[in-house]
């Protein structure tokens, strides 16, 4: 990957890149590719500002392209325009750049990247179009939990698939399959999907007043009218006791996933150690956000919840210098009961 492409893995992954930095390099280059791509077609999905039929085009037009359906050269650079942030705006600049990275993958994992972007362009499309009339006036609320758990399957139950069929491709030998059966096991790809539906859930939860006040409610409507709520009612923080056993629920499910993802995680040999990194980062710090959203107005817009950069740094030492130590290693999650 050249320069270029690299520095906006920096500049636009933000969080992740700590993850992408500890991968081995028989992998990084995969998985940092499919990122970036992931990444251009989520900027295209969220310009806002421009028509909702031209987003549907651009990424229509890229799609096509990482799945090989045509090679016309793409211009986002009037969607670039209406970037914010500079690094979004050069990654839809350089998209060629990204595109002909991958072209030079070899088939097996050019198709990997390819299967995993194609359906994570069809949950932005569905994104697009589910939100298209939607505005702080106008607030669009997903129908039921089944569309909440196929959104989170399309951006990032599939990543799970796709960093599990990686790292069999290419970072477990085959003395290490025969050794641990496990590793190709049907359930252990499942798990990799819980994992990766965990986070978004996460994130969804945590982003519940921001999406909000841009029209957008993933909390199921039915629950929502069940709990004698109308999406709108969310904006008001003093509605956050009424919504709070419905939002209890969801988090529970979000840790439910998470363990299965600190399940995964363990299953991997244990001189896969930066593998094994990669997955417990994300974990320890889901599970901290998840405790504060416990324990905090959930809808108060102006209280944005995360975790610290003090508390990511204190949780990556405690991973590195426990990790020799399995058994204490283990516990620095803690599953929740039933898991």
């Amino acid at each position: 990957m050249n320069a270029t492409l690299e520095k906006l893995l920096h500049d636009t992954s933000r969080s992740f890149y700590r993850t992408l930095r500890v991968l081995p390099g028989r992998i990084r280059p995969q998985i940092g590719l499919a990122y970036l791509l992931a990444r251009a077609t989520d900027t295209i999905a969220d310009t806002e500002i421009v028509p909702q039929q031209q987003r549907l085009d651009a990424l229509h037009s890229l799609r096509g392209r990482i799945l090989g359906e045509h090679h016309d050269p793409l211009d986002f650079g009037e969607l670039a325009k209406h970037q914010g942030s500079p690094a979004e705006r050069v990654l839809l600049e350089r998209n060629e750049e990204a595109l002909a990275v991958l072209e030079n993958f070899n088939a097996t994992d050019r198709k990997l990247i390819q299967e995993v972007l194609k359906v994570i362009t069809s949950g932005q499309q569905l994104d697009v179009r589910r939100f298209g009339a939607a505005s702080p006036d106008n607030i669009v609320a997903l129908a039921n939990a089944s569309e909440l758990d196929d959104y989170t399957y399309r951006v990032a139950g599939c990543v799970g698939e796709f960093w599990t069929k990686v790292c069999q491709q290419h970072e477990f030998s085959p003395m290490e399959v025969l050794g641990f059966t496990e590793l190709t096991a049907p359930f252990f790809e499942e798990l990799g999907v819980r994992f990766g539906k965990g986070l978004q859930l996460v994130n969804i939860l945590r982003d519940l007043p921001a999406d909000l006040r841009i029209g957008r409610c993933y909390l199921p409507l039915a629950e929502l009218t069940a709990a004698g709520l109308a999406p709108k009612d969310l904006l008001d923080p003093a509605n956050e006791p009424k919504l709070r056993p419905l939002y209890n629920r969801h988090l529970d499910v979000a840790e439910s996933h998470l363990a299965a993802g600190w399940k995964y995680t363990n299953i991997i040999p244990w001189p896969h150690i930066r593998v094994r990194l990669a997955c417990a980062w994300p974990i320890l710090i889901g599970v901290g956000t998840i405790a504060k959203l416990r324990a905090s107005n959930v809808l108060d817009a102006a209280n944005r919840i995360k975790v610290s950069r003090g508390e990511v740094k204190k949780l990556i030492w405690k991973s590195v210098v426990y990790y020799p130590v399995q058994p204490v290693w283990k516990r620095l999650f803690t599953a929740p009961a039933g898991h």
